[in-house]
């Protein structure tokens, strides 16, 4: 909700490059900023979820990413780790106790890593 939604002061959001009406605008969106590896910690921990299921987490990899680089990280890491995983609110779940196994893979593709 806009400050001053509703009232005669409310101004429709216009976008910031053809000045048109965000609802209007034509322009393609514009590109995720990739961060590098180097300059992001993972940070990494086990938490025990219901029924005494294991599952190893990994935060801290969001950051100026799309969700097709999530998704492909994923997809490496659960094949080096052999198990399913799943993307939880922009944090990488691996199934299983996998703490050395991840801060070891992740430390080797650049991450800093914490954990």
């Amino acid at each position: 909700m806009r400050l001053f939604e509703g009232t005669e002061l409310d101004r429709p959001p216009r976008c910031e490059r053809c000045d048109q009406l965000e609802a209007d605008c034509a322009c393609p969106p514009p590109e995720p900023k990739m961060v590098a590896a180097e300059k992001q910690t993972a940070r990494i921990q086990v938490e025990k979820r219901k029924r005494g299921k294991v599952v190893t987490v990994v935060r801290g990899l969001n950051e100026g990413h799309p969700g097709k680089h999530l998704a492909d990280l994923l997809t490496t890491l659960k094949n080096k780790c052999g198990a399913g995983g799943t993307i939880h609110d922009m944090d990488i779940e691996i199934q299983g106790n996998h703490l050395e196994r991840l801060k070891r893979y992740l430390s080797e593709m650049g991450f800093k890593v914490r954990g």
